[in-house]
């Protein structure tokens, strides 16, 4: 059975070792990186399944080797240890592409449980390859997502989102339904970051016309033609 391999970036050494340990234990092949600059590195060299990323490195923060990632199409996961624990930063890092954000401190445990929900998220297959609503096409086999005939980059939470939405075309989906199926845990017991990715989804799929992600108040979300 192949191993999913851990990119573990985090520059203090006695964490790292600790959390490389850990990961080992629960079954991840682990390659530890101590700076922002060696983890752009690792990923082209170990390509990994996942990045779990300190935000607060010495030479390029978390912030930034996620946004240099994401610029050149690098899908990879990601998921971001932190101090900080302000909603702006937990926005700024999900914005920037990442996939989960765990506040330190934290229990071996949690993130565990963590990547796992982010690997079986960006993982999962679609019973159907190609799923559409009027111009917006998501094929999975591809992994490739077009509104009006161009390609829409899409980061892998966004892409799932997106992916479970076209699966209950027509039905109004709640916070809660979209977080046991796209996050596949309480994230935090805050359906808000539904919200956020709702958001991110209409700036980059909603911006001409028909408008296809709908908020139903009080209820949750619909993805469909407008109605009349």
């Amino acid at each position: 059975m192949t191993r999913e391999t851990i990119l573990l970036v985090d520059d203090e050494d006695h964490l790292r070792s600790m959390l490389e340990a850990a990961l080992r234990h629960s079954g991840f092949d682990v390659r530890p990186v101590a700076s922002g600059r060696a983890a752009l590195d690792a990923v082209a060299d170990a390509r990994p399944d996942l990045i779990v990323l300190d935000v607060m490195l010495p030479d390029l923060d978390g912030f930034a080797v996620c946004q240099r990632l994401r610029s050149t199409g690098d899908r990879t996961p990601v998921l971001f240890l932190t101090a900080r624990d302000s909603t702006e930063d937990k926005v700024k890092g999900l914005t920037l592409g990442g996939d989960d954000y765990l506040v330190k401190p934290f229990s071996l445990e949690e993130l565990v449980a963590r990547i796992e929900a982010v690997l079986r998220r960006t993982g999962a297959e679609t019973d159907s390859a190609v799923l559409s609503c009027a111009d917006l096409v998501l094929d999975d086999n591809a992994h490739l997502v077009t509104r009006g005939g161009r390609e829409v980059a899409l980061s892998p939470t966004e892409y799932n989102l997106l992916r479970y939405l076209l699966t209950n075309q027509g039905r109004v989906v709640s916070k809660s339904q979209i977080l046991d199926h796209v996050w596949q845990y309480d994230f935090g017991g805050d359906g808000g970051v539904v919200a956020i990715y709702r958001g991110y989804l209409r700036k980059k799929l909603d911006q001409v016309d028909p408008r296809l992600i709908h908020t139903v108040r009080g209820v949750g979300y619909s993805l469909r033609l407008p109605r009349g």
